[in-house]
């Protein structure tokens, strides 16, 4: 492949990209509808003019069909006169314009089968123009439903790096650590007012049990504590005198050392 080669087929490719960057799919549904309108008004102009054309051969076939016949009834008329050869001029005449019919006759066949063709493809490009305007009402409805998800998800896409959004959950977690403050604040003063009814209960307790052994110990006058104590706890002579005992065998070793 030579320089130049190479060279063109990159600007075309470049040219191509670039064209097909700057397509626009509504723009162009519009742009193609309008070039089929057109196509379509030309068709029909076409139409016209084939009609028309076919309307003008059929009157020189008609007039040249009717000069073929007065020439025929002329020659007949001179034979019966019995002018023969004013019968064969008149039958030269006749031969002239029945070679122009017929000539008039190919063309007027053709022509009809011109016709019938362009009204079939006027018929279809009607088709198909219709057809054409219900796409694109369908097509830019399309167009339009997938140009806003595209912008969807590119907002949703910047959401995640955009300085608003990181604000925003900065935000989020400061209300959030704000509430959980509230809330253990919230607790602790619950928990410190339930100690101090906890401890004005057992100050309470302790202060009924006080009262109770001060009763215990307000003696009456000339009364010994001994007396005060239970039964159970006052010291017996039986049990105090092997006490002695042992108490005087120890100061005698005692002494002996």
């Amino acid at each position: 492949m030579g320089l130049f080669d190479r060279i063109s087929r990159v600007v075309k490719s470049n040219l191509n990209d670039m064209v097909s960057k700057a397509e626009d799919p509504e723009k162009m549904l519009e742009q193609s509808l309008l070039e089929m309108q057109e196509d379509l008004v030309q068709l029909r102009q076409s139409v016209a003019q084939a009609i028309a054309a076919q309307k003008r051969t059929e009157q020189q076939y008609n007039q040249a069909q009717n000069e073929a016949n007065k020439w025929q009834r002329n020659a007949q008329l001179a034979l019966q006169k019995g002018d023969e050869n004013l019968a064969r001029q008149a039958l030269e005449r006749k031969k002239n314009y029945a070679e122009t019919a017929n000539a008039l006759r190919g063309s007027l066949d053709q022509q009809t089968g011109q016709i019938d063709t362009l009204k079939k493809n006027l018929i279809a490009l009607e088709s198909k123009i219709s057809e054409a305007k219900t796409k694109k009402d369908m097509l830019k409805a399309r167009i339009s439903a997938a140009k806003a998800q595209e912008q969807l998800q590119g907002a949703v896409g910047r959401m995640g790096t955009s300085s608003a959004s990181a604000a925003f959950e900065r935000m989020e977690e400061k209300v959030m650590l704000q509430e959980a403050r509230a809330q253990s604040a919230a607790e602790l003063a619950t928990d410190n007012l339930e100690s101090q009814f906890a401890a004005l209960e057992a100050g309470s307790d302790v202060d009924d049990e006080l009262a109770a052994l001060k009763a215990q110990m307000s003696l009456p006058e000339g009364s010994s504590p001994q007396q005060s104590l239970p039964p159970s706890e006052q010291p017996s002579k039986s049990q105090s005198e092997p006490v002695d005992a042992d108490l005087e065998e120890l100061k005698k070793q005692l002494d002996q050392l």
